[in-house]
């Protein structure tokens, strides 16, 4: 019995010991916490005071199931967003970095570490079961098949459906990878297996186009009228992009990992998200000026942006408008949880986010982000600026634990008297820690400050993969591209000149151009990008999963500047601008010039990684032929002379080349002995005899224009029979009348019916492609209609115009037209292209294809060419150039259009895209700004002070511009309302006459300026004033009796505006007229008034 008692006794003693080494272990809780902090405390006192406060604030809260964190700490019915489940992660994290300098840490090091791997694990677990979703989304990026942003914290079930939640948040998919790389690179193992490293490869391969992808954003609201539309917005822009340079060439297995476990991301993908952010900043979106979310993406933890100043300005525009005493609130006009807010309803009606202004909650959670900026910026005066802010709002639990209060608010008692004088009231914290309510996300950046503030962390240990690079140090990064790329890009492009025929180089030797062949480069491989596509089609496949590899998408000239690995051999590849295009634009070989400057242009600016870009310039005999060798011999020289279009170049041979090139080992081809090797082609050397002669003499300046004519009428022939059509066709040598009868065919008969010549789509494609040898540009044009033909990147080109803050309309000029506001895929853009552009002539369906892209060209590169033009209409656009070649021809016939060469109608677009030259008349002036829709500068705040002193509205061709909703709905610096006043300028259909109204509202907003106690009575009815005004010319300007058409305006279009005699006096005049009409608003101030 006593050797019983004894044991017993040992026992009890060794569990004793045991539970008092566990104290503070995660699976017991807290009873006390002591938080006031001795004097001369040891590195362990301060990590155990913050261990404590993490554990009762924190992990107390954390899902033993999933590792989740609840949004709400209380109540049964918990839900986990993704985005606040990361920081907690990352508070964990942190801690845990910091319990590593401790050697005797009690467990503390793993059980933190393994807290923040089990929350990274869960949302992966969540993210894993929505497989399917990812892969219709990398397809076809919408709302409906997007992965979800909120999960059950304790079974990662979905719990709402896509049509009751904003679950499109670009931003939480992007901060997952961010933070994954940055623990996994501090020695954390959080992915385990190929099923989950192909499952992180699609999901970057969804954020990749994360610049032209809509989404609800981190307020899961979208737009800020909260009417369910989403929107572009930077922050979500941004993290993708800082996400993608983080994942780019990541091991996801760290040290222990080998070849397949590692991460690819598209180069150009990756820059389409910069350029993006650049011309999106410093507003969030479209309806938001500015954002309280853009501070994480710009700063800790994304580090987005490598633009000093266009940093300091989108900075500096967040603290003018939205730093308030109590925090920032989230953006103007927010009425989240505010006192009139209606929180039975999901969506805002009309007009409602007026009721908000000046109320809206503020949140401490901004400072605290301020305070870890100063910290990685080394700027102590920030830091103890909003340290010093921060202090009096934060709140404590009944053990004494800070509370950092999710937003303060405006009582409803005070709402009106807050109004009146803002910031005048009091607000009230939201949750103060004693009724169990914590802000999880506050409470974890929280932690994270204090860790860095105290110095327990340092700024590389919370950024171990160098996000953030002082600017004394950008020059020194050796990363495989970074976020912050050299000041001054001087780079050398590599230029290897190839030539597809030995004959062809014997030519070229001729002129003193050195070139090689194909085979003059063995065992190097050269191949086409869409060889490149192929290869990359095996990249992230999972058929457990269900995931298929990269989405069929281009590569762009920045991934074909670098050399390949695939399969044990080395591949060298040509940009998509040498393919054999099945558009005709490639036929013009000035285009195909023009093209290769502007791809080493694009090169040079944006090249960001340590090694040479190669370019690879193929080329083919027929760019050489007839009248297109010169052009093409002048180019090669210049690369011989080592500059081309002010780029440096240095031309030389692929071998030597190889040795400054950038490597990407392709190693996800992993080909085992069962597996059959997928085929690719390389180019080939044609095999044509060496010495035999190129022939030069087989194409032919460009046509006349009596060639391009049919000599048949579409009239006389569309209502003969079919059998006559094709008797005409047979006997016809006229290109342009074979295509206009086979035009015939096409809609009578259908594309398949059988000609001597094949079937009727065969017989078109036969004359598209012998016009194209012949430059019978008009023809080609018709024929490539006929066909239905889509140029190549025309949904990014009409992105690049979107992320410039402008609208897109195609439809020919004085018709209906389809306005595009978010990117679209080619499918969609190629059915309102053939249904809204043919309706006058077949041939502007594939004439506006060639102006976007010339358009989203020019945009990208010289934006200031666009300044004033909101949107973008292309069928006005032609309506311009046709009237600029009528101004041009003077009294003799205009040339036409259709039969000009590509290069010609892109260099026609930059001429008129030029600021007016001096010596045209008014009215040519007014046509041509008319046509381009192209507003002076300030004109819509100009607009938006009208309507602030017009109550009953504007109207002009039938469109109405209420005075509210509009001043309630909307801000004036809004990008939307700027949209609106376009809308509202829609239904003008003679550019002169939409500049005349655009003067008009010009010269009413100085009367308003000037005369303070004005203000009109009723509906403003523009045209109305402009005919007024039009009359009063007419009087001073009598024209004979018996005039033909005393409406025509052309004199008064012809006029200066400025002057006794100018519009703007005889509009003023009409103004004047109207105000005075009406009832004078009195002022206090009023110089008139007895007192």
């Amino acid at each position: 019995m006593a050797a019983t008692h004894m044991a017993d006794v040992s026992w009890k003693m060794l569990e004793l010991r045991a539970r008092s080494k566990r104290s503070g272990s995660i699976y017991e809780p807290l009873k006390c916490i002591n938080l006031p902090k001795p004097e001369g405390e040891t590195l362990w006192d301060k990590l155990n005071h913050y261990y404590r406060i993490v554990k009762s604030t924190l992990l107390l809260h954390q899902s033993p199931t999933t590792g989740l964190f609840p949004t709400k700490t209380y109540g049964d019915n918990q839900k986990a967003k993704v985005h606040d489940s990361l920081y907690c992660a990352a508070c964990a994290w942190a801690l845990a970095l910091a319990y590593r300098r401790i050697d005797d840490d009690k467990g503390r090091t793993h059980e933190l570490e393994h807290s923040a791997i089990k929350c990274m694990r869960g949302i992966l677990y969540c993210y894993m079961r929505q497989a399917d979703k990812v892969q219709k989304f990398k397809q076809d990026p919408k709302p409906s098949a997007c992965l979800h942003s909120v999960f059950s914290a304790h079974t990662g079930d979905e719990v709402f459906s896509h049509k009751e939640y904003g679950h499109l948040q670009i931003n939480a998919v992007s901060l997952f990878l961010l933070y994954l790389v940055e623990m996994i690179s501090s020695g954390l193992q959080i992915i385990y297996n190929t099923d989950e490293v192909s499952f992180i490869q699609n999901l970057v391969f969804c954020v990749e186009r994360a610049y032209r992808v809509p989404d609800f954003g981190v307020w899961e609201r979208g737009s800020k009228y909260n009417n369910g539309s989403p929107e572009l917005h930077s922050s979500s822009v941004g993290l993708a992009k800082a996400a993608l340079e983080a994942i780019n060439g990541f091991n996801l297995f760290g040290n222990q990992g080998c070849s397949w476990s590692v991460i690819f991301v598209d180069f150009d993908a990756h820059n389409r998200n910069r350029q993006t952010l650049c011309s999106l900043l410093p507003r969030e979106s479209r309806s938001h000026n500015t954002d309280a979310a853009l501070l994480p993406c710009l700063s800790y933890p994304a580090f987005a942006l490598d633009d000093e100043v266009l940093f300091g300005q989108t900075l500096d525009k967040i603290i003018r408008k939205l730093k308030g005493k109590y925090g920032f609130k989230r953006f103007l006009r927010d009425g989240y949880r505010t006192a009139l807010e209606d929180r039975t309803r999901r969506y805002y009606k009309p007009a409602e986010i007026k009721l908000f202004d000046g109320i809206e909650c503020e949140f401490p959670l901004f400072f605290i982000f301020m305070i870890i900026d100063g910290i990685f910026k080394g700027n102590p005066t920030q830091v103890k600026e909003y340290q010093d802010l921060l202090d009096p709002l934060l709140q404590h639990t009944p053990e004494g634990c800070p509370v950092v209060p999710k937003y303060y608010y405006v009582p409803a008692d005070f709402v009106e008297l807050e109004k009146k004088s803002p910031g005048s009231q009091r607000r009230f914290p939201s949750n103060n820690g004693r009724d169990g309510k914590l802000f999880l996300w506050g409470q974890a950046v929280y932690i994270i400050a204090k860790l860095l503030a105290d110095k327990l962390v340092s700024p590389k240990d919370l950024d171990p993969i160098g996000r953030y690079v002082p600017p004394q140090d950008q020059r020194n990064i050796s990363m495989r591209f970074s976020n912050q790329g050299p000041l001054e890009n001087d780079v050398v492009v590599h230029v290897a000149l190839i030539a597809e025929s030995q004959r062809l180089q014997v030519f070229l030797n001729t002129y003193g151009i050195q070139t090689q062949t194909p085979q003059q480069v063995e065992p190097i491989q050269i191949w086409a990008q869409k060889e490149l596509v192929k290869a990359y089609f095996h990249l992230g496949v999972n058929e457990k999963l269900g995931l298929s590899g990269r989405p069929d998408r281009p590569i762009g000239c920045l991934g074909t500047s670098k050399i390949y690995r695939i399969l044990g051999k080395t591949v060298v590849c040509y940009s998509i601008i040498f393919d054999l295009s099945d558009f005709y634009m490639s036929q013009d070989v000035m285009m195909l010039i023009d093209d290769i400057k502007n791809a080493l242009q694009f090169i040079k600016q944006y090249w960001k990684m340590h090694g040479r870009p190669l370019f690879v310039v193929l080329i083919r005999e027929d760019n050489i032929r007839g009248s297109r060798f010169s052009p093409i011999l002048d180019m090669l020289a210049a690369f011989r002379k080592g500059i081309v279009g002010g780029v440096k170049v240095h031309v030389d041979r692929v071998q030597t080349l190889i040795s400054g090139a950038v490597v990407e080992q392709l190693d996800f081809l992993r080909i085992t002995e069962t597996e059959e090797a997928p085929v690719f082609k390389s180019l080939e050397e044609l095999d044509l005899p060496k010495h035999s002669k190129v022939k030069r003499q087989s194409s032919t300046p460009n046509a006349s224009e009596l060639e391009q004519q049919p000599d048949v009428n579409i009239n006389d022939w569309k209502n003969k029979s079919t059998y006559e059509i094709l008797q005409k066709l047979n006997d016809c040598n006229c290109m342009a009348s074979q295509a206009l009868l086979s035009s015939i065919l096409l809609k009578r008969e259908g594309p398949n019916f059988i000609t001597k010549e094949g079937t009727v789509a065969e017989h078109i494609e036969r004359i598209y492609r012998r016009a194209g040898s012949r430059k019978l540009w008009s023809v080609v044009r018709f024929a490539a209609s006929l066909l239905g033909k889509l140029v190549d990147s025309l949904a990014p080109s009409i992105t690049n115009v979107l992320v410039q803050g402008k609208q897109v309309t195609l439809g020919a000029f004085g018709q209906e037209e389809a306005v595009i506001s978010n990117p679209l895929s080619p499918a969609v853009i190629k059915n309102i292209i053939y249904e809204k552009c043919q309706l006058q002539d077949e041939r502007e369906a594939v004439v506006q294809q060639e102006l976007v892209i010339h358009i989203g060209w020019i945009i990208s590169n010289s934006p200031e060419l666009f300044s004033g033009m909101l949107k973008i209409r292309i069928g006005w656009i032609i309506h311009a150039m046709q009237y600029e070649l009528k101004i041009r021809a003077g009294d003799m016939p205009a040339k036409d259009l259709y039969q000009m060469s590509p290069s010609e109608v892109k260099q026609l677009l930059l001429d008129i895209l030029q600021p007016q030259q001096p010596g045209r008349s008014w009215l040519n002036r007014r046509q041509l700004d008319g046509s381009l829709n192209r507003t002076p500068a300030g004109f819509y705040d100009r607009v938006w002070q009208i309507l602030e002193r017009t109550p009953n509205g504007l109207i002009v061709a039938g469109r109405f511009l209420p005075q509210q909703p509009t001043l309630s709905d909307m801000t004036m610096y809004e990008m939307n309302f700027s949209l609106l006043v376009e809308d509202m300028l829609q239904n003008i259909d003679q550019p002169q006459y939409r500049q005349i109204i655009v003067e008009l509202l010009m010269v009413i907003s100085v009367i308003l300026e000037r005369n303070p106690e004005l203000e009109f009575q009723d509906k403003v009815d523009l045209d109305k004033v402009v005919q007024e005004a039009f009359r009063d010319f007419q009087k001073d300007h009598s024209s004979p009796k018996g005039a033909e058409n005393q409406s025509d305006m052309t004199a008064f279009y012809n006029t200066h505006p400025l002057g006794k005699k100018g519009t703007c006096s005889y509009l003023s005049k009409a103004v004047i007229t109207l105000l005075l009409e009406g009832e004078m608003k009195s002022t206090h101030d009023d110089p008139c008034t007895i007192s």
